[in-house]
């Protein structure tokens, strides 16, 4: 049971990562005038447990830090997303005798 709570970690790790990946690539796409990732897109990810890097993302790329959805958004996406971490290390491996 540790292994599977220390594999849900790495994906909620990696998930992130890849949010923050994601705005990243946009605020690229964006400078260049590319085709751009819908920000519906952005958001479903950060809502998805990716909060952590979205809201990252937006402060570290300085992108779309003037969208009034996405300086709301980010910041509870990543509210949700820390204590969905707090709850898979800390409290579920004590609910489970770990």
């Amino acid at each position: 049971m540790g292994n599977l709570i220390l594999t849900l970690t790495g994906l909620l790790v990696l998930w992130n990562f890849c949010t923050f990946a994601l705005m990243a690539i946009d605020k690229r796409k964006a400078i260049r005038g590319k085709r751009r990732i819908p920000e519906r897109t952005l958001l479903l990810t950060a809502w998805a447990l990716g909060g952590i890097g979205g809201f990252c993302g937006m402060i570290l790329c300085s992108h779309k830090t003037k969208h009034l959805r996405f300086v709301i958004q980010l910041p509870l996406a990543a509210v949700l997303t820390l204590a969905a971490a707090v709850l898979l290390t800390l409290w579920l491996p004590e609910r489970l005798g770990l």
